[in-house]
């Protein structure tokens, strides 16, 4: 089969641009190997930012520069108002609250949190805070970055175009032609559930397999180490909690972000992400979950946590390379031969990264391929908390953990 692009990965990157090269017309296939966002978007905490947290020191970084519109973007396809339309993702909220703990530095932060946003916190009367909310001291505002449901992403655009995936064994099922590194004359799949094999002669490969960039590239003949992995540690809990999304500031860093959703048993779920997932790389779950019971009372004074179940998951954030290892500062791609290897970095800039992928493709005269009906399609994975089996209860008393029943 001639393609146009041939895409692996089927995380948010994957499926965002095989939508929009079917929608302008391209022969475009995307090859999956697990399930939908099991990599990087299921684990995500699902906010659309807008770049606060990264001009928290007081300056316009290019981080913020870079990811300043997208909220506007998503809003406008969450709405059905642009492409890809993204109605059928449910929201967990239209905005997130920003609150800061009560120090000069932390004001000094929120200050500066202002120059240069799309979306800027508004400050917020006592009356008006969610009530979690109420007894913080310091300042509390709404900024409008929506949080979505990143499973319900990921089933809105797979299932929109699920005549042009197809699920892949990417270890033993997966071989490339190539006539130089990174120039790919062919690529041949075996099917995982039978003894059928396609053959791909396609134009482009496009790698938006995050983390499985680095074994595709090898298939592609070239080097791994532009890859590099950022470690977070992330925290859950599940029970009697009110619902909160929002980050919590001190000076230039965001001490915890907090996201909710409902579990399948109908248990409200929080995602705690920020510092706390960074500081606890190197932590024990359960040194991990004190510290972040600890935090989150420090935070959030009032908060009850007894008849709450705490829990971790640990998730690597795949991206290009940097020198010195820290967090790129926008989307990263790179092109070998007939070869793209793509990284959005945050699932906000997802659009920005399709449209700079688009704009490096030249549409064929390839028909769109008849793919087998027979042959399996992925589904989309479970969200960390649904597949978490280590849940700890945190005893307020003696600041220690104890397995939950």
């Amino acid at each position: 089969m001639k393609v146009d692009s041939l895409i692996f990965g089927g995380g948010a990157a994957g499926l965002w641009l095989l939508d929009e090269l079917l929608r302008r017309g391209d022969s475009a296939v995307l090859l999956e190997a697990g399930q939908f966002g099991q990599g990087q978007t299921i684990a995500s905490q699902g906010i659309i930012h807008g770049g606060l947290k990264y001009t928290l020191q007081g300056l316009l970084t290019p981080s913020a520069t870079g990811i300043r519109d997208m909220p506007g973007v998503w809003r406008d396809s969450l709405a059905g108002q642009r492409q890809p339309d993204l109605q059928a993702t449910r929201l967990r909220s239209d905005c997130c609250h920003l609150w800061r703990t009560d120090s000069v530095r932390s004001r000094l932060g929120m200050i500066g949190a202002k120059f240069g946003l799309r979306v800027a916190p508004n400050e917020l009367p006592t009356e008006q805070r969610p009530k979690v909310l109420r007894r913080c001291p310091g300042t509390v505002a709404r900024l409008d970055e929506q949080v979505i449901s990143p499973a319900e992403f990921l089933d809105n655009l797979s299932s929109r175009n699920k005549d042009f995936i197809l699920q892949i064994d990417a270890n033993d099922g997966l071989s490339f032609d190539c006539d130089a590194p990174g120039q790919v004359q062919a690529v041949t799949i075996n099917n995982p559930s039978g003894d059928n094999c396609l053959k791909f002669q396609p134009s482009q490969l496009i790698f938006t397999a995050g983390g499985g960039n680095a074994q595709l590239r090898r298939h592609a003949g070239l080097h791994t180490e532009v890859m590099q992995k950022r470690p977070l540690h992330m925290v859950m809990l599940r029970g009697t909690l009110p619902e909160l999304n929002g980050h919590c500031v001190d000076g230039a860093r965001t001490r915890v972000t907090v996201t909710s959703d409902v579990d399948s048993a109908g248990r409200t779920i929080w995602q705690v992400g920020g510092q706390i997932a960074e500081d606890g790389i190197l932590m024990e779950p359960q040194e991990l979950i004190e510290r972040a019971a600890a935090e989150l009372r420090a935070v959030l004074p009032g908060v009850d946590l007894s008849d709450v179940e705490f829990g971790t998951y640990r998730i690597d954030r795949a991206e290009g390379s940097t020198r010195n290892g820290g967090r790129p500062e926008q989307v990263q791609i790179l092109t070998d031969g007939n070869t793209i290897t793509a990284w959005p970095t945050k699932l906000a800039l997802v659009p920005q990264l399709v449209d700079a992928v688009t704009s490096l493709l030249v549409p064929s005269e390839n028909n769109r391929p008849a793919l087998p009906v027979e042959w399996p399609r992925p589904s989309v994975a479970a969200p960390p908390w649904e597949t978490c089996s280590y849940w700890h209860r945190f005893d307020a008393q003696t600041d220690e953990t104890h397995r939950a029943a």
